[in-house]
């Protein structure tokens, strides 16, 4: 048995990544929770567009694992997949509710995307966009998906809501929610400060605890029979999809996918201290081959587009470092299946101020940036301020490079870009005038 564990061991790179079995598992099961939402979010936005609510849960739960021990097993990486949200709620409000296409068609596109990103992944495109982000805006990146991730904890949490007057507004505090993710948030960041291993995991469970002996953890359990992913299982209609004419769609699924996906993998690949001192991500090749697994596998089995996670970051900020914590969260959420109903007890209460917590962890980054050159410090500032503000990592993106590519054109010459960046700034403003079309 030890010598199992050594080969493992020495599989995952342990000792240069000066991590273990302990940390990852820990590290594995607070990406989970962070991300275990997304166990009654998509299934419940799925049975919008008519997916049987059963089913899509079981889909859910499935494609997560695979992509997720897939992504740990074969990439060796922290990073975790389960379908996305946003190109959800397109596939179920937009493509079959607006345009009325059939659920079995929407997910026949997914999968004709999936094995477009195969293709490209074996021809080298994916991994030549990923080398062409210059080196200078990762930081940017990495950051403006740490303020990205920290809104979306303080609004889950209730402490930001809406405001028709000024956008974004105060939440009620005094509130049962709010305030115990005020609590979470204050309990999270001491023990972080105390150096309390697995403090993340460790906030979450007991303010989750707290939620359910105060009543704010509301209990629904739902029962269902394994055989109902028969409903779902290989039940997309890719002629449909490729005969309908829908490459709007398809184009849809993969641009997002793309760029959505590049940046989560720039910022925790970057927090977790896994990009080389040439700035080049190792492996690269099997995480974007993983990630097209899983969205093929995904509309398989009868779920929406499958994705690398920026939750996965709470892993990596609780000391993730291999793929074991991919491979744990994958287990979890494979048992997740059996177990859906106590999952639902962990309120956004709970998981908001992990998420917010992150989002600080990731901060760190903008020491990188150098903010005398307006080169670099307008596209990293726009990219900084337009993930967050548009509530997309693509459009954060977009900004960025378009921004770099021009004003380092009209600084340091034309020459000084590259002509991938030129491409991929073109196909960013195709992509603009398309969004306002």
């Amino acid at each position: 048995m030890r010598h199992l564990l050594t080969r493992l061991e020495n599989y995952f790179e342990f000792s240069r990544l000066g991590t273990n079995w302990r940390t990852e598992i820990l590290a594995g099961a607070t990406t989970f929770i962070t991300m275990a939402y997304i166990v009654f979010v998509n299934p419940s936005i799925l049975r919008d567009a008519g997916v049987p609510y059963a089913a899509a849960t079981i889909a859910t739960c499935l494609s997560a694992a695979l992509g997720s021990i897939l992504m740990g097993a074969y990439a060796r990486y922290p990073i975790a997949m389960a379908p996305v949200m946003g190109l959800n709620a397109y596939f179920a409000f937009v493509v079959v509710k607006g345009m009325g296409v059939p659920w079995q068609t929407a997910l026949g596109a997914v999968f004709v995307s999936g094995v477009l990103f195969l293709v490209l992944t074996l021809a080298g495109v994916r991994q030549w966009i990923v080398a062409a982000i210059p080196h200078e805006l990762y930081a940017a990146v990495s950051a403006g998906i740490g303020l990205f991730i920290a809104f979306i904890g303080l609004r889950n949490a209730g402490i930001i809501v809406a405001n028709q007057a000024t956008t974004v507004g105060m939440g009620q505090l005094a509130t049962p929610g709010p305030a115990l993710a005020l609590f979470g948030l204050v309990l999270i960041a001491a023990l972080q400060a105390w150096g309390v291993p697995a403090s993340m995991l460790v906030g979450i469970v007991v303010t989750a605890l707290i939620a359910v002996v105060t009543g704010v953890a509301e209990w629904r359990p739902t029962a269902y029979d394994l055989s109902a992913i028969g409903e779902t299982a290989f039940e997309l209609d890719v002629v449909a999809a490729l005969s309908r004419g829908i490459l709007e769609i398809i184009l849809v699924f993969f641009f997002v996918d793309l760029f959505d996906n590049v940046g989560t993998l720039v910022a925790v690949s970057k927090k977790a201290g896994l990009v080389d001192e040439n700035h080049r991500i190792p492996r690269i090749d099997r995480i974007l081959l993983s990630d097209s697994a899983g969205t093929i596998a995904g509309s398989m089995l009868g779920t929406s587009t499958v994705v690398s996670y920026i939750e996965s970051a709470a892993g990596v900020a609780a000391g993730g470092r291999s793929g074991v914590t991919a491979i744990v969260t994958g287990l979890l959420f494979a048992t997740s299946i059996f177990i859906a109903p106590l999952i639902g007890v962990v309120p956004a209460a709970a998981t908001a101020p992990a998420l917010i917590v992150v989002g600080s962890l990731m901060m760190s980054a903008v020491r990188e940036i150098d903010w005398d050159d307006a080169v670099i410090a307008v596209p990293a500032f726009l990219t900084l301020i337009a993930i967050p503000l548009t509530f997309s990592i693509a459009n954060g993106l977009a900004f960025g490079f378009t921004a770099y590519v021009i004003l380092a054109a009209i600084r340091r010459g034309p020459r000084s870009i590259s002509w991938p960046m030129y491409l991929m700034t073109a196909l960013f403003i195709l992509r603009f005038i398309y969004m306002a079309g």
